[in-house]
């Protein structure tokens, strides 16, 4: 007789081989006939312009960075508020746990008020979008060769 766990562990098992099995299968039935045009960098129909490393923007991880912090905030501020009116933790401290309970959130929203001013205040959130540029890249390949590879897959 099996117990729990092992119940799980075929579960498991049967999946890995179930797994192994449809990925074989697919392996030999889908078309396998690459190109110049497949392999290259762009597949999808975009046109490469210069070279593909640019850099991006930084705002766009500002921007993202401070959302997680808020979000971060919303975590820290659901349980407090369910604990904070817990009439049996204030019971217990004679009422000095609502104040204090108060306070410690007050000064987690000032710092991260503070935070967000000093974000707005430098122009963290501004979002200009500068001009694409192209960035110079040292490249041993003379760059007339990459538009005679551009030329050759122009429609």
């Amino acid at each position: 007789m099996l117990t729990d766990f092992g119940y799980i562990l075929l579960f498991i098992i049967a999946a890995l081989i179930l797994l192994g099995v449809m990925l074989t299968i697919a392996k030999f039935l889908r078309p396998h006939n690459p190109n110049e045009e497949k392999l290259t960098t762009y597949e999808s129909g975009e046109e490469p312009l210069g070279n593909a490393n640019i850099q991006f923007n930084v705002r766009f991880y500002v921007v993202a960075l401070i959302f997680v912090l808020f979000e971060v905030e919303l975590l820290f501020l659901f349980p407090w508020s369910v604990v904070f009116g817990s009439e049996e933790l204030i019971a217990q401290t004679n009422g000095r746990w609502g104040w204090f309970a108060m306070a410690e959130m007050t000064v987690f929203i000032g710092i991260l008020i503070f935070g967000l001013a000093y974000a707005w205040a430098k122009g963290y959130l501004d979002w200009v979008l500068p001009k694409p540029q192209i960035p110079e890249v040292k490249s041993p390949v003379p760059a007339d060769l990459y538009a005679k590879v551009n030329e050759r897959y122009k429609k």
